[in-house]
């Protein structure tokens, strides 16, 4: 591979990232990805992330859009974009971990531990990437 085409790698990823924290909300809250049990805390934590999920996928697109255009701004967000993608993985898998979450059904298991792993797999992609 080039390195033109390994430098848009990240960026491409943090972009298509950025569609996924989104999308996962509208889904959420349109079709509904709750698990059919939850426990009692479930919504309410849930309900907590919408916020700070929607300015991490703006955090990820610009740092996608800048590192494509080579600016040194992007690099920099994209640092605080992978701090945010690990501290999110590993939040999110401590609650699910804490409350059964992953045992609740297959589909669960699969669809949460994929996004658990991918924020703090690729949050520490994006850091060492950038040393």
């Amino acid at each position: 591979m080039s390195d033109t085409k390994k430098d848009r790698v990240i960026p491409i990823l943090e972009i298509v990232t950025a569609a996924g924290l989104i999308l996962f909300w509208i889904a959420f809250s349109t079709v509904g990805l709750a698990p059919e049990n939850p426990p009692p805390c479930y919504f309410a934590y849930e309900h907590a992330f919408p916020l700070p999920d929607i300015c991490l996928a703006l955090l990820l697109l610009a740092a996608g859009v800048l590192l494509l255009r080579r600016s040194p701004l992007g690099r920099t967000l994209s640092l605080i974009a992978a701090g945010a993608l690990i501290f999110l993985g590993l939040l999110d898998f401590s609650f699910n971990l804490q409350n059964g979450i992953y045992l609740t059904s297959v589909l669960d298991l699969v669809l949460n531990a994929f996004i658990n792993a991918w924020c703090v797999a690729f949050g520490a992609i994006i850091i060492w990437r950038n040393q």
